[in-house]
């Protein structure tokens, strides 16, 4: 039987739920990149072991304080200096696994990182009970929600951080990651339960004369289950705004051809993004770039020029693709060129007004600086009579960047809108596994309790609580089991998390 390791005047096992489990590393930052630091992280009760191993050093590591320690190819007579490291210790339950860990802040080189992780790796030594292996996707992460030092919604939260690539996003990882999510769920099953415990004095104790109005309990019950299903309805609601977020708002440039959709988007993109030419149509395909507006994530999309009398099959099929791409987008940007005689054509004045009613639609007049006062309030006119006053009308140049800035404003407004439910609130990312729990378990709990609340069936009513309950709890996972949560939560992650 292996030895108990001990933590101050009480065992390691005390502490750590998964003190039986093999010690892990890895490294957390960049593989295969070079860079001026690599962190390897350490977790499980070998990690003081390795620390002297690797240092050769008899003092223990004091917790919490950066060190600088020489690292040393273990199991040698002749010392073979490895790097000089930066060594933090934290103790158990006091660190992000709630296990004792280790992290070496060694130099970048492939060469120097190759070395330590293969030191580490030979202190493996099953016969004595030094059980060291490299981690897998997540393992930190999951040791975390082990040992109670996370929930699932904290663990998903961490994740989103990770892959947050613009400043919405990060923030919306946040109301995870700080347990906000985690506090509200909470929240919603401390009611659901406490309504439970109301129905099942009903189901006990209905026929005693100590209680005598059944009726106003299962009522009072009845309208506060009501109330947390609009909340989670409105929380679902607002996951669905906030959605727009993670897969990236679909901004698509529409216009004829030479209007200068290319143009605007070398001048948003910054960059010779797409090819420009005086020559009609010489965007054939839809043109897809990621870009970051002002901390929201956009999918901007240039197209074919629209037109009906081309009689080329490529041209042809690139407008196909312009007009399939507006369908899908969030917000369409339609280019006019005031040079133009007519300013625009009828069928695309009809294709407009027919197919994108639905959409958000900003016209944009392009070339102002060809235009002065007079001729650009006369263009205004025309295009506000065209379109009944339902489009917003900006001026731009892209020869000399004017009214870029007021237009890029104006789309981040609109941003906005499309990714917030209510004024002045933080956008909610959450897992699709979350969102589908409340929908599928919570949910339909809580409906379910509403159709038995009709035939006044106290138990079936208390039964479908239970389900709604027992569905937050797979949430944050209090009632799930750990080898079901690896396949679900952990499988994103990067090694070293």
């Amino acid at each position: 039987m292996r030895p108990m390791l001990r933590f101050g005047r009480l065992p390691y096992s005390t502490y750590v739920r998964t003190a039986f489990l093999p010690t892990i590393y890895a490294l957390s930052t960049s593989i295969g990149q070079r860079s001026a630091i690599a962190v390897v992280r350490v977790s499980g009760s070998h990690s003081k072991y390795i620390y002297h191993s690797l240092t050769e050093s008899q003092a223990e590591p004091i917790a919490r304080r950066a060190s600088l320690r020489n690292l040393y190819e273990p199991g040698l007579q002749t010392k073979n200096l490895l790097d000089s490291s930066i060594s933090l210790y934290f103790d158990a339950p006091k660190s992000f696994t709630g296990e004792d860990m280790l992290e070496l802040h060694v130099h970048g080189g492939q060469a120097v990182v190759r070395s330590v992780l293969n030191a580490i790796g030979s202190l493996n030594d099953r016969k004595r009970g030094r059980e060291i292996r490299y981690a897998q996707p997540g393992e930190f992460s999951q040791r975390a929600f082990q040992n109670g030092r996370a929930d699932l919604t904290q663990i998903e939260g961490i994740g989103e951080l990770i892959d947050a690539e613009t400043e919405t996003q990060r923030r919306s990882a946040l109301s995870s990651f700080k347990g906000l999510n985690r506090a509200l769920f909470a929240e919603w099953r401390a009611r659901i339960v406490n309504n439970i415990a109301q129905l099942t004095a009903i189901i006990d104790f209905g026929e005693d004369t100590d209680i005598t109005d059944v009726d106003q309990i299962f009522n009072n019950v009845t309208a506060e289950v009501k109330a947390v299903e609009q909340e989670v309805t409105d929380f679902i609601h607002k996951i669905d705004k906030s959605s727009i977020l993670q897969r990236g708002i679909k901004l698509v440039l529409l216009g004829q051809p030479n209007a200068g959709k290319s143009s605007l988007l070398n001048s948003i993109t910054k960059a010779e993004t797409a090819i420009v030419s005086n020559i009609p149509g010489t965007t054939r395909d839809a043109i897809d770039v990621p870009l970051d507006i002002n901390g929201y994530k956009v999918v901007l999309c240039d197209t074919a020029g629209l037109r009906s009398n081309s009689d080329d099959q490529i041209e042809k099929e690139g407008i196909k693709r312009a007009q399939l791409k507006s369908s899908q987008s969030d917000i369409v940007l339609v280019l006019i060129d005031p040079t133009n005689d007519p300013l625009i054509t009828i069928d695309v004045e009809k294709y407009i007004k027919e197919e994108l009613s639905d959409k958000d639609v900003i016209i944009v007049v392009n070339k102002a600086d060809l235009m002065d006062d007079t001729s650009t309030n006369l263009v205004r006119k025309m295009l506000k009579n065209k379109f009944q006053g339902s489009y917003s009308i900006e001026v731009v140049s892209c020869l000399n960047e004017q009214g870029i800035d007021n237009l890029l404003r104006k789309l981040t407004d609109r941003f906005k809108k499309l990714a917030t439910s209510e004024e002045g609130s933080d956008p909610v990312v959450v897992s699709k596994r979350v969102q589908e729990i409340l929908e599928n378990d919570v949910l339909f709990g809580i409906k379910e309790f509403l159709t038995f609340r009709q035939y006044d069936d106290v138990v079936m009513a208390s039964e479908s609580l239970n389900y709604a309950a027992e569905g937050i709890g797979k949430i944050t996972g209090e009632t799930v089991g750990v080898e079901e949560v690896l396949g679900v939560v952990f499988s994103r992650f990067c090694v070293g998390k």
